[in-house]
């Protein structure tokens, strides 16, 4: 097993020779932190369960057309951190690359883009974007 939590992410992880797996690393994969292992560390498997519900929830009560979560999965920050150009013509990243965030991909009925969900213990973010992650647009940006 190299996950604390057990859900073995780091089976599906095209880095985990780069990091060595969450127990190895003690929940700081490439030296960042896992929520996942977070969670498990201060209050067990039923935090753990208890903070995904609750995700699910979270996220759901937004109110955003199409958005409908059902799962959250285990997602390395350096794939799902993406650049936002804003109105003032700067760019910024909102995640951290050596995190490890509850997250997920939904298709957006009827088109051919895709909400992309993230969180951990402090913030909620929902974004929209093309294939590949292309153009993406922050929706939803905020503390919890």
């Amino acid at each position: 097993m190299l996950s604390i939590c057990g859900a073995e992410c780091c089976d599906k992880c095209s880095r985990r020779d780069d990091c060595g797996g969450c127990v190895k690393t003690d929940g700081h994969p490439f030296g960042g932190a896992c929520i996942a292992a977070e969670c498990i560390k201060q209050g067990g498997l039923e935090a753990f369960k208890k903070m995904k519900e609750t995700l699910i929830e979270e996220f759901n009560a937004l109110g955003i057309q199409g958005l409908q979560v059902n799962d959250l999965n285990l997602l390395n920050g350096f794939y799902i951190n993406l650049e936002y150009h804003l109105t003032n013509g700067q760019s910024v990243k909102l995640l951290e690359d050596y995190r490890v965030y509850w997250g997920s991909q939904i298709e957006i009925p009827g088109s051919d883009r895709c909400y992309g969900i993230a969180a951990d213990d402090k913030y909620l973010l929902v974004c929209e974007y093309g294939c590949n992650g292309m153009e993406p647009q922050i929706v939803v940006y905020k503390r919890r």
